[in-house]
């Protein structure tokens, strides 16, 4: 890669069932024009991402949901879905899928079991929850693909201490969790974890679109401008957004990336140019352009507040 400028990585969170079934296989081809590979978080479990609906009564997430057109984003039968009856099983309905993603290359990594539950309760849920939420979705996963699942992302980048511990038991290579800067090395209650964190340095279409004057038509533009060589470079796309309704914008995205030297790699690829990462603890914060809390890189030693 010697005549790469800037080494990015790309992380693709697929959290329905129209984003498995109709976005991953969209984007699999238009990486695959490329020559691209990326890490896949998939959610497995059921699809009850329609529970979210009640969060319309909270100001910042109706602006969001106006403001990024979620009707046509997402599709109205995401919006629904699990509200009048229970989510179908993501895993079980799109193993075809989630094993042709495994076998084009690309890092295959745990995403959800429940994508909304986990979303909505984490801070609530007990260990043991966690525990069985983590195994299942690994279970699954590891049963489609034939293979061992390295990675994991937490939904909504909402992730808490003892989802850390839990986490140590399986077997993971890094978690990408958070928000940050640098990849850096989780510190619990004083005690440094084995795992890694890959956090996701750069903003999501959902975050940037209609405001500041960003629109469609400057959205690419904008987003390579916060690219730099020198620093990680880390880009969540998701299969619903980037991989249906804005694919077309994706896929001159990636043309305007690589013609400016900027070269994307699974996640995984990024441990070997960082082999030495901070210690740092999570904290939590808030987003702009995003509803609710998210997890964040800590400052190093800093006491953790998640």
């Amino acid at each position: 890669m010697s005549d790469v400028d800037c080494l990015a990585g790309l992380r693709i969170d697929v959290d329905t069932l129209r984003g498995t079934r109709l976005g991953v296989p969209a984007l699999l081809n238009v990486l695959k024009k490329q020559g691209l590979k990326a890490t896949i978080f998939f959610s497995v479990g059921p699809d009850n991402m329609g529970r979210h609906l009640w969060r319309l009564l909270r100001p910042a997430f109706l602006s969001k949901m106006l403001r990024s057109n979620a009707p046509n984003l997402y599709g109205w039968n995401i919006l629904l879905r699990g509200t009048l009856w229970p989510g179908p099983r993501i895993g079980r309905r799109c193993a075809a899928i989630i094993r042709a993603a495994a076998e084009d290359g690309h890092e295959i990594g745990l995403h959800a079991w429940d994508h909304h539950h986990w979303q909505t309760c984490i801070q609530k849920m007990q260990t043991e929850a966690i525990r069985r939420d983590l195994e299942k979705g690994k279970k699954e996963l590891e049963a489609i693909t034939g293979q061992a699942v390295k990675c994991s992302a937490a939904p909504g980048w909402r992730c808490v201490d003892k989802v850390l511990t839990e986490k140590e038991s399986l077997g993971f290579r890094y978690n990408t969790d958070c928000r940050g800067t640098s990849i850096f090395a989780p510190l619990v209650n004083g005690v440094q974890l084995r795992q890694p964190q890959i956090p996701v340095t750069l903003p999501t279409y959902d975050e940037l679109i209609s405001r500041k004057g960003i629109s469609a038509t400057s959205y690419n533009d904008y987003l390579l401008s916060l690219f730099h060589p020198e620093q990680l470079n880390v880009l969540t796309i998701h299969a619903e957004a980037e991989g249906i309704y804005c694919l077309d914008v994706f896929a001159e995205f990636l043309k305007k990336a690589l013609a400016q030297n900027i070269f994307f790699v699974p996640l995984g690829d990024l441990l070997d140019f960082y082999p030495n990462p901070a210690v740092a603890s999570l904290t939590k914060g808030s987003i702009s352009g995003r509803e609710g809390w998210v997890s964040f890189q800590g400052m190093q030693g800093e006491e953790s507040h998640v």
